[in-house]
């Protein structure tokens, strides 16, 4: 029979259960206080969002308490323009400011049907219209005001 060989094991030194339970007792405590400053700093921390949030919600109140009237347009666009003899026959020959003669206007497309129905950013001129736009069939509105602004002064 051949012989067992024992392998010297190393003995590995344990720390004496007194001094783990210590340890472990430390860490615990240092988690704890750590969490709990955490906890603190959020709370600190959310009382004064809220609080500034408080604050400027009374800021803007008092500022709407003060500010109840109306926004003023600009000058440039309540200037009464004279509208030329084409654009006269849509929206009247009485100087207006610009915004007045735009309303007039779609007043009138409105009226007569004249916004293409499938393209409604499409607007068809009849025969007062299309002098106004220059002998254009088809207009996009955004083109229309700045043909429109040809025809005032």
């Amino acid at each position: 029979m051949p012989k067992k060989r024992r392998v010297a094991r190393r003995k590995v030194r344990k720390a004496p259960a007194k001094r783990t339970a210590k340890r472990r007792t430390k860490k615990r405590a240092a988690t704890r206080k750590t969490r709990r400053a955490a906890k603190r700093s959020t709370r600190r921390a959310a009382g004064r969002k809220t609080r500034k949030a408080a604050k400027r919600r009374t800021k803007r109140a008092a500022k709407r308490a003060t500010k109840r009237s109306k926004r003023k347009p600009s000058a440039a666009f309540m200037k009464p323009m004279q509208p030329d003899a084409a654009l006269a026959a849509v929206v009247g020959d009485k100087p207006m400011p610009r915004t007045e003669i735009t309303k007039k206007l779609w007043a009138y497309i409105k009226r007569r049907g004249l916004q293409d129905k499938k393209n409604r950013r499409m607007i068809n001129a009849d025969d007062n219209l299309r002098a106004v736009f220059n002998g254009k069939r088809q207009v996009s509105m955004f083109e229309m005001t700045k043909l429109v602004n040809r025809h005032l002064k």
